[in-house]
């Protein structure tokens, strides 16, 4: 049987967290582009995947997966499209598939957040050995985000750029245990990232984990 844990559409993907899919992320597919519309999926055991992928593709031919990935314990899907009704049939055709509901997704649970302020030299230099996109630069205050199931940082870092247009987006980590979202800029910007953030997470509608 498979478990649904995460099924979220993103409306209107962002300038910066497009850019970020389209960067050399383990099992990119093709890149999405600013203004398009996303479908993220993640489901257990992991290689149940493949019968969404399956769905989804044979139900909306045009539809782009940019993320295809197994890993140990679960796989995920990202698809994308200029038009939300293809992306929402190609939805429905997986839940039907799947015998789910969209509620039947995980709540998130928010594990750790901070703020620091005026990020030393040093700090700046590890962070960029291991980043995947913006570099780091001193002097800048930093927001660090935990939740799971990691998915929900696709969701959660597109909804803190669009409240926050001037931050940076530094790393968004959305494959593991967890997921986690550096982001960089001013105090104010940060501060204004972090409320959308969990704002975002809160409305999410599912079951308890």
């Amino acid at each position: 049987m498979t478990e649904l844990r995460v099924y979220l559409p993103i409306q209107d993907l962002q300038p910066q967290f497009a850019a970020y899919l389209a960067t050399p992320l383990r099992a990119r597919g093709y890149p999405p582009f600013e203004g398009q519309n996303s479908l993220i999926i993640e489901v257990a055991p992991a290689l149940a995947i493949h019968r969404i992928a399956d769905l989804a593709l044979k139900e909306s031919p045009d539809m782009e997966p940019g993320i295809l990935f197994t890993e140990r314990q679960f796989g995920l899907l990202e698809l994308h499209s200029d038009d939300p009704e293809e992306l929402q049939k190609a939805g429905q055709a997986i839940l039907k598939g799947i015998g789910a509901k969209a509620s039947d997704q995980m709540v998130p649970k928010i594990l750790f957040q901070d703020i620091i302020d005026d990020l030393s030299d040093q700090h700046a230099i590890i962070l960029n050995r291991s980043r995947d996109a913006s570099i780091l630069v001193p002097g800048v205050s930093l927001l660090i985000y935990e939740m799971a199931p990691a998915l929900f940082a696709c969701v959660a870092a597109n909804e803190a750029e669009r409240a926050a247009p001037e931050a940076t987006i530094n790393d968004v980590q959305m494959m593991g245990a967890t997921g986690r979202i550096f982001m960089s800029g001013s105090r104010a910007e940060m501060e204004k990232a972090r409320d959308a953030i969990t704002r975002t997470l809160e409305q999410v509608k599912g079951r308890a984990g």
